[in-house]
């Protein structure tokens, strides 16, 4: 039997293998440990059946995993949805940026969503989408109290693997409620395997939401730092830069003080979005500065 690992807590995997057959409780064979292979939720499994009444099993099989996160560590996430509020509180650009390049330094399409549109009372909500619209990003707006806007993103989630995070207060728990209609099923066939003593910590869990989509509800974020990643390469996490850098006056403008600018010009313009800028230009010190701070230290321990 095949089976995707939505829930996995202390040695025990929670394998969903369909809507008819359920969910079943597995143990991973002692072959994984000995190759030094552990595994994830999100993982799609090969299990043999030892109980089907009782629905216990054991993981077989590790299929090849299309991709891999750390934090949280989770397999085969074939996109991400990001969310913030249109309004109360309102979205904070730069931390939207920061996860944006944090899931393209790991090859992971986004889904830009604002949630409560019943809040918009100015029509910023339109606007906030055009922003992320015109940097290639597939972009939603919704309001989780309405539905409006939530066929559409049912559409884009279809069939797919998808992370779902957002700051608090956003409006998360409700949109992912929206989302599906056997949350509430399937988290209740967990919990009656798990209390039978064992946990009760929350953990990483993918929520099945119809046939081959599932849902990762990931804990809430409010900081995000770009690891990994040198100045010189963070305009190419900056998409919409491409099409004026042939207006800079010098190859590998860093489009922050130079003299003829291409990508600059267009900010002034309206072309690029001044607060996608702003964010590029703060993002840009603060790694400017890691590397210094880095290389004084480095300078430090050669000293001693």
């Amino acid at each position: 039997m095949r089976g995707k690992i939505i829930r996995g807590i202390g040695g025990f995997y929670y394998v969903h293998t369909g809507e008819e057959s359920g969910i079943y409780e597995c143990r991973a064979k002692g072959i994984f440990r000995k190759d030094n292979r552990k595994p994830l939720v999100g993982d799609d499994v090969e299990l043999d059946v030892l109980d089907g009444t009782e629905r216990i099993g054991n993981i077989r099989t590790i299929l090849p995993r299309r991709s891999e996160l750390i934090r949280p560590a989770v397999a085969n996430v074939d996109q991400a949805l990001v969310i913030f509020a249109v309004a109360s509180p309102s979205p904070g650009f730069n931390l939207l940026d920061r996860f944006l390049i944090m899931m393209g330094q790991r090859g992971i399409p986004c889904i830009v969503c604002f949630n409560k549109l019943d809040l918009d009372t100015r029509g910023d909500g339109e606007r906030y989408r055009k922003i992320y619209a015109d940097c290639g990003y597939r972009t939603v707006a919704v309001s989780a109290e309405t539905k409006e806007g939530i066929a559409e993103l049912k559409e884009l989630l279809k069939g797919r693997t998808t992370a779902v995070a957002g700051p608090s207060g956003v409006g998360k728990s409700s949109l992912v409620n929206c989302l599906q209609t056997n949350v509430r099923m399937e988290t209740g066939q967990i919990s009656v395997k798990i209390q039978r003593g064992r946990h009760t910590t929350r953990h990483t869990e993918l929520i099945a939401a119809g046939d081959g989509t599932y849902i990762l509800d990931t804990p809430g974020f409010s900081s995000l730092e770009v690891f990994d990643l040198e100045k010189e390469q963070l305009a190419e996490y900056y998409r919409e830069f491409a099409a004026y850098e042939k207006y800079c006056r010098f190859a590998g403008c860093a489009h922050i003080r130079e003299p003829v600018c291409g990508v600059r010009d267009a900010v002034e313009q309206g072309a690029v979005s001044r607060i996608r800028y702003e964010n590029y230009c703060l993002i840009y010190e603060e790694l400017k500065n890691r590397r210094r701070g880095t290389a004084i230290r480095q300078k430090e321990i050669k000293g001693t």
